[in-house]
């Protein structure tokens, strides 16, 4: 997989030639022929790990109405940017307006350092926040939307209707992946699930086959 020609094509808008590459790595991984391994990510959507190549990195990110979060630590931002294509599905995500605060604080200020061997540790730093919603962008089949290092936000599925993005990520020199938390809650450690190869085989068949179908219609708003 070329990043720099995802790259291209996200910022000139070729949404079917991310998803076709989207749709050829996973079906390399359906065949066994390129061995990965899917992974549950505490916020609760599952990743394949399509590409590592020194700060760059490519994921498919699958959200399904039976994946929980692990974390109440939802409020998050990246040590790296973030360009992100939906290959099926509707995904939200809400940018938070943070301040710092001492006097009214809502929330604390945590660092995320990731392990390779799958471990998050969560570790409470001395800054305080007040956290108000922003706006919220719903990116649906086809559309691409950035997040830049540094910016807070969530992520949802609106309909709550399966999910999944083509993701590329740039990690930035001397960055921190950062979450917001209660603010006496003690530090602590999230242990990523790591799935077999045939659970990966499955999910990734799974997700070839939303690829591939017509996106349904949407349900009545409530």
């Amino acid at each position: 997989m070329d990043y720099p020609a995802l790259e291209r094509a996200a910022r000139r808008g070729a949404a079917a030639e991310l998803v076709r590459h989207a749709a050829s790595e996973l079906e390399q991984v359906v065949s066994g022929h390129h061995a990965l391994r899917a992974v549950r990510h505490p916020l609760g959507f599952v990743c394949l790990p399509v590409l590592r190549e020194g700060p760059r990195g490519v994921c498919v990110h699958a959200f399904g109405p039976a994946d929980t979060a692990l974390t109440r630590h939802q409020v998050h931002c990246h040590s790296w940017d973030l360009t992100s294509t939906v290959l099926y599905g509707r995904i939200g995500n809400r940018r938070m307006r943070i301040g710092d605060e001492t006097e009214r604080p809502t929330h604390r200020v945590f660092e995320v350092h990731s392990d390779p061997s799958g471990v998050d540790e969560l570790r409470p730093t001395e800054r305080l926040v007040r956290c108000l919603p922003g706006t919220e962008q719903t990116s649906a089949r086809g559309q691409t939307y950035t997040l830049p290092a540094g910016e807070f936000h969530t992520t949802v599925v609106p309909d709550g209707r399966p999910a999944a993005t083509l993701v590329l990520g740039l990690t930035l020199p001397g960055r921190v992946d950062l979450s917001l938390g209660p603010l006496r809650a003690q530090g602590h450690r999230v242990v990523r699930r790591m799935c077999d190869e045939a659970q990966t085989a499955r999910i990734a068949r799974a997700v070839v086959r939303r690829i591939h179908a017509p996106e349904p219609e949407p349900g009545p708003s409530a």
